[in-house]
């Protein structure tokens, strides 16, 4: 054997050995809750895959009655037949949601309010991710437009619905990425000057700590709690600009091969789907948090975040403008 290959088999060797606590220490914690969710409903917006779909499975299995809020309605009835099917919970359905139009927004919540009686539970999980400067339909810069304004609309317009069904929870899915802005940009919210894609998109997690927190202290004594989470490190289809970036500065050839690096390494370090939606589940049905409101969790347990995500004044100047943004105060 030479050298070379004898210090080949003692890397394969460590990283065997090393896989498995690896593995253990990147899934993160875990709802160990056994609530049922019978007579119930849940609403999870971007339920058709990822950690979305891996929530709703579970709120499934609960006995809950689930809505899938899309925006593709194939897609969702896709997801929703395959729930269906593994869990033997009919009661599984979808509804088109289109988080970049607020048009859409406001449909979808006339059909929830005409045809359900309650909402025990809401769950913005929906977003995208280091897109270009797309903009939606309503002329707001994308990702803030959908990961923020969207669901702070989808929100506000199904409080009267959360508040009869209480005790009901708000669950926001954020990202560890909020902590590496230092604010949200007031003077250019809607990010008309060099745009950055990935600040982009920390400043709209921001935007969903801040909200949540906003949100929980004016529900205060409502029964109606809100709370936001890190997921964790996960490869979902959120990840497709990032290829499109990597293809633009490597080139389609090499982009495959450093994609397939990325999926490798996350898939390592990272969590699975099941994994990454532990901590919504938590927030969503642990009999432990019933009564928590206004904090930010990751692995299932509470922590702290930035000092920009606790700027209670950031979150009071935020909601004021989104609630202009939208159309809910002129």
């Amino acid at each position: 054997m030479t050298r070379l290959s004898r210090i080949a088999a003692v890397v394969v060797l460590a990283a065997a050995v090393l896989y498995v606590p690896l593995r253990r220490w990147a899934a993160g914690g875990v709802c160990e809750s056994e609530g049922r969710m019978d007579g119930k409903t849940v609403i999870i917006t971007g339920a058709n895959t990822g950690i979305g779909k891996a929530t709703a499975r579970d709120m499934a299995e609960r006995g809950a009655r689930v809505i899938l809020a899309c925006r593709s309605l194939e897609k969702a009835e896709e997801a929703a037949k395959e729930i269906r099917s593994q869990t033997g919970n009919k009661n599984v359905v979808m509804h088109k949601l289109d988080l970049a139009s607020l048009t859409s927004v406001r449909q979808f919540v006339k059909v929830i309010n005409d045809a359900e009686p309650r909402l025990d539970v809401l769950i913005n999980n929906a977003g995208v991710m280091a897109c270009p400067r797309w903009e939606t339909e309503d002329g707001f810069e994308m990702q803030f437009g959908v990961n923020h304004l969207g669901h702070f609309l989808l929100t506000n317009l199904l409080l009267d619905l959360l508040k009869k069904s209480a005790p009901s929870r708000v669950v926001t899915v954020s990202s560890l990425g909020h902590a590496f802005t230092s604010g949200i940009d007031f003077d250019d919210i809607n990010y008309e000057k060099d745009y950055s894609s990935r600040e982009s998109y920390r400043r709209s997690k921001l935007a969903n700590v801040l909200f949540s927190r906003e949100l929980a202290r004016r529900l205060e004594g409502t029964g109606v709690t809100s709370n936001s989470l890190h997921p964790g490190v996960i490869y979902t289809e959120l990840n497709r600009h990032r290829e499109d970036f990597i293809r633009g500065v490597v080139g389609e050839q090499l982009s495959k091969v450093a994609v397939k690096i990325m999926e490798g390494f996350v898939g390592i370090i990272g969590k699975s789907w099941e994994e990454g939606a532990q901590t919504t589940i938590c927030c969503a049905v642990a009999e432990e948090w019933q009564n928590t409101t206004g904090l930010y969790f990751s692995d299932c347990v509470p922590k702290e975040t930035s000092a920009a995500g606790m700027d209670d004044e950031a979150a009071a100047r935020l909601w004021d403008i989104s609630e202009r943004m939208v159309g809910l105060k002129s």
